[in-house]
């Protein structure tokens, strides 16, 4: 049988925030293309602008593509989305923003198609499904652990802490693929956010946690499509083996959604 040429995955990315993307501001958004074609996948940028246009070309616009990043943000997830007063330290949202990934999380589950959602986009992906979110990690939960490089004491890079990955989930098998699972499935992760999961969503099992209880990871389990929050920027770690694994089983999951294969 001829070799066949291997299909590469059309992966949207959602820009992070409307200012970035209408000043072209890139160095922090092409860190998530890199980390797509590096895994074998075709990056393309989905424009928060969009959802000015007509549903019909937003939804053609979707359908095109065979996976989704939910990329990290500066900005928070509007609070009223989950019921909840504002934090005085909870950042200003992005409708934007909020409105383009629900769009992509709308059309994702109704397609099957895989979703590897970051930082922000995990807390979107939480609220999106009915969860709640811990609007200040410093101030709400005590916690020790910087989980950004704007905790005492301040530095210019990612703070780094250990991940305790729960056993049967999908990251805890990267794990093993990498040789984690020697050291009990715990990973060492970059940090750089000021809020996490809470409460969550319907269908998310929660399967990474920091030392302080931060929930790091979540996995839908409502069916077999391929949908994975983490709250590390994988994006920011090109040398990390389970870094890498994330993006490169995305991709793979995208080939196996292409192809009709579960």
């Amino acid at each position: 049988m001829p070799s066949e040429i291997q299909h590469s995955p059309r992966v949207g990315v959602p820009w992070r925030t409307a200012r970035e993307e209408a000043q072209n501001n890139r160095p922090k958004i092409d860190n998530y293309l890199r980390a797509v074609e590096a895994a074998g996948g075709a990056p393309e940028l989905i424009s928060l602008g969009t959802l000015g246009g007509l549903r019909p070309e937003l939804d053609g616009l979707l359908r095109a593509f065979d996976a989704f990043v939910l990329p990290g943000s500066p900005a928070d997830v509007d609070p009223t989305r989950y019921g909840v007063r504002r934090h005085p330290l909870c950042a200003e949202a992005d409708p934007q923003r909020e409105r383009t990934d629900y769009a992509v999380l709308n059309h994702a589950f109704a397609a099957k198609k895989p979703v590897l959602a970051i930082c922000y986009g995990t807390q979107l992906l939480n609220v999106y499904l009915g969860g709640t979110l811990l609007q200040d990690i410093r101030s709400e939960l005590r916690s020790m652990i910087r989980h950004s490089k704007k905790d005492p004491p301040p530095s210019t890079d990612d703070p780094m802490h250990a991940a305790r990955i729960e056993g049967g989930s999908k990251l805890a098998g990267l794990a093993g693929m990498t040789g984690l699972a020697e050291t009990g499935y715990s990973a060492y992760v970059n940090s750089s956010h000021h809020q996490s999961i809470l409460t969550p969503g319907r269908g998310l099992r929660i399967t990474a946690h920091a030392p302080d209880g931060v929930v790091e990871a979540v996995e839908w389990t409502g069916d077999a499509n391929w949908v994975v929050g983490v709250q590390w920027h994988p994006e920011r770690m090109p040398d990390d083996r389970l870094a890498e694994a994330l993006f490169r089983n995305l991709i793979a999951a995208a080939r196996g959604a292409v192809s009709g294969v579960r």
